[in-house]
C-alpha cells in the first residue's frame, strides 16, 4: 500500500507565534559522533586537562553541533519535513558543557507570503535555565503536494 509521505507545515498552514520546544541530553556519544564526523580536534572540545585551564573550566560542547540539533528541531518540528533552511544567526552567550541538556524554543516571528520564507526565532538553555544560544533562522516552508496527473504534458508517453 502507497503511503504519502508527511510534509511539514506549509506556508498558509503557519501563523506568527506557533511555536516548539524539545530538550535533549548530551552524552559522550554524541560528541565524539560529531567530531568524529566533523574532524574537529579542537582540545577545548574533547581534552578535560586542557579545558580545565580555560575560563571555561571543562569540555564544552562545539556550537556548530548546536546549531545542527535547532537545525534538526526546524527541519523535523516547524516548520518541518520539507522546509529548507536559507540563513541563520545564532550567538553563544554561555557555553554548554559535556554531559549538559539543551532545551530548544522555536517560535514564527515573521511570515513573507512573497517570498515563500519565515523567520523562527530560537532560544536555547542549560539544565539551569541559562541562555546558551540565541538568533533566528530564515526558512523557506514545505510546498504542499502537487498530484503527478496536475502538470500538462506527463504521462505524454502513455
Amino acid at each position: 500500500m502507497f503511503q504519502k509521505r508527511k510534509i511539514g507545515k506549509t506556508i498558509d498552514q503557519l501563523e506568527i507565534g506557533d511555536s516548539y520546544e524539545t530538550e535533549k541530553a548530551l552524552t559522550d556519544k554524541d560528541i565524539l559522533l560529531y567530531l568524529g564526523l566533523s574532524d574537529d580536534a579542537n582540545p577545548v572540545y574533547i581534552q578535560h586537562d586542557y579545558a580545565s585551564r580555560t575560563p571555561y573550566g571543562k569540555p564544552v560542547v562545539p556550537h556548530i553541533m548546536l546549531a545542527g540539533m535547532v537545525s534538526s528541531a526546524i527541519s523535523m518540528e516547524l516548520p518541518g519535513p520539507g522546509c529548507y533552511i536559507q540563513e541563520h544567526h545564532l550567538k553563544y552567550p554561555k557555553p554548554l558543557y559535556h554531559y549538559g541538556q539543551l532545551k530548544i524554543y522555536l517560535e514564527v516571528t515573521a511570515i513573507d507570503i512573497d517570498n515563500h520564507e519565515v523567520t523562527i526565532g530560537v532560544n536555547g538553555y542549560d539544565r539551569d535555565d541559562e541562555e546558551v544560544l540565541t538568533g533566528h533562522f530564515q526558512v523557506s516552508p514545505a510546498y504542499p503536494w502537487k498530484p503527478v496527473t496536475q502538470d500538462a504534458g506527463n504521462f505524454e508517453n502513455f
